[in-house]
């Protein structure tokens, strides 16, 4: 059994679907701008905690 009752079979139809659906290319893309987007979000909370960081040490 795989993720949530779906099998490994079944999980292969699915992604041959999306890749027919949208294409390689377009796939590559998405994945790409999804990982800016992750790496932007993990920067602003960095960013987030250095400043709450500072604002404890300033008290």
């Amino acid at each position: 059994m795989g993720f949530g009752g779906i099998s490994m079979p079944q999980l292969v139809i699915v992604l041959v679907i999306v890749v027919v659906l949208f294409g390689t290319k377009r796939l590559g893309s998405m994945g790409e701008d999804l990982g800016h987007a992750l790496k932007g979000f993990k920067k602003a909370i960095k960013d987030e905690e250095t400043v709450i960081e500072k604002k404890a040490d300033d008290s």
